[in-house]
């Protein structure tokens, strides 16, 4: 059978596979459901565990050994399989094939593995681990998907954030699940339970680094020139890398330069942020933004982003701080 990884929880309150196999890419969702399927375990009885990893010279007959020897005190016994290749091989095919066929009663076992492609979803092996047992696929939420995500897990915590905070946390995270674990449970220790605002969501999951150039940022979109050579002048005097200040400039200045000749070709603004990749809180002042700064300035400052970039690497005569300053007086006033 195939479960959903939604389905899990009340799956393990029901009654328990005698085979489980989880497979994907993401480490905190396959950590997380290997975690409940051997707590689940344990509560059933299932106190001694062995793990085997199944790597370059692995003798696939210890699983068969493993499996039939017990404990003589008659405990039952979960094996933990790990194939971090994603691929038995012949003889690892076999071997789950042949255990699938015979599962003991007083084991489970528990078959771990790296996402799998297309062909790898079709194996003879796979197909027999599906019909002895239960198999999860476990697929990462999208950025779109992210931000219920995001709220699934503060509700765990008993908090809750609106969707602009949701979406603000999304951005940061840009997909990395382990990352936004992270954040969620800092949140946790930060603040008591109930509803979180905005700023404090701000304040806890951006360190000073990201802040500065969230506000660098923002400057630029805002055309507050003043504060766009504060905030430059502050990253330069702490070391900031070049390249990622340049990064992060130049990720409106595309994003910018691509809205603009979406607009003039006819097509809705609301489309083209969506294809630019401009989310949540970053919305509106990026509209204010599109709105001021006209097609032409929007491409003069992509080229002048270029010739930034090639500064970096060393090509080129010029101050590249000065640029930074020239790159965002360029987008300062309106067309």
């Amino acid at each position: 059978m195939r479960l959903r990884s939604e389905q899990l929880a009340a799956h393990l309150e029901r009654d328990l596979q005698s085979i489980y196999t989880v497979y994907g890419d993401e480490p905190l969702l396959t950590i997380e459901t290997a975690d409940a399927i051997r707590a689940a375990a344990r509560k059933q009885g299932f106190s001694e565990r062995e793990v085997l990893t199944a790597i370059a010279g692995f003798d696939w007959s210890d699983l068969t050994v493993t499996a039939r020897n017990l404990s003589l005190f008659g405990g039952k016994k979960l094996i933990d399989l790990r194939i971090p290749t994603g691929k038995p091989g012949r003889d690892g095919g076999a071997a789950l094939q042949d255990y699938c066929a015979r599962p003991s009663p007083d084991t489970l076992l528990l078959v771990s593995l790296p996402g799998l492609d297309w062909s790898e979803e079709k194996a003879v092996w796979l197909r027999a681990l599906t019909e002895a047992g239960a198999v999860l696929k476990l697929t990462p939420p999208n950025l779109g998907e992210l931000p219920a995500w995001l709220a699934g897990r503060l509700q765990r915590q008993r908090q809750s954030a609106d969707r602009e905070a949701l979406c603000f946390i999304a951005e940061r995270v840009e997909g990395n699940l382990l990352a936004a674990h992270q954040e969620i449970l800092k949140l946790g220790l930060l603040y008591p339970q109930g509803a979180l605002s905005f700023e404090q969501i701000r304040a806890a999951v951006l360190n000073v680094a990201r802040y500065d150039l969230d506000g660098l940022r923002e400057a630029l979109l805002s055309g507050d020139l003043a504060r766009l050579a504060r905030t430059l002048e502050g990253l330069r005097q702490e070391g900031e890398a070049p390249p990622l200040v340049l990064w992060a400039m130049a990720e409106e200045v595309r994003a910018l330069a691509q809205v603009k000749a979406g607009l003039a070709s006819g097509c809705p603004l609301d489309l083209l942020l969506k294809d630019a990749r401009v989310w949540g809180a970053r919305q509106a002042p990026f509209r204010k933004a599109a709105q001021r700064i006209g097609p032409r300035q929007a491409r003069e400052a992509l080229c002048l982003a270029a010739r930034i970039d090639r500064l970096v690497k060393g090509i080129g005569q010029g101050d590249v701080w000065d640029e930074f300053l020239r790159l965002g007086m360029s987008l300062a006033q309106a067309s």
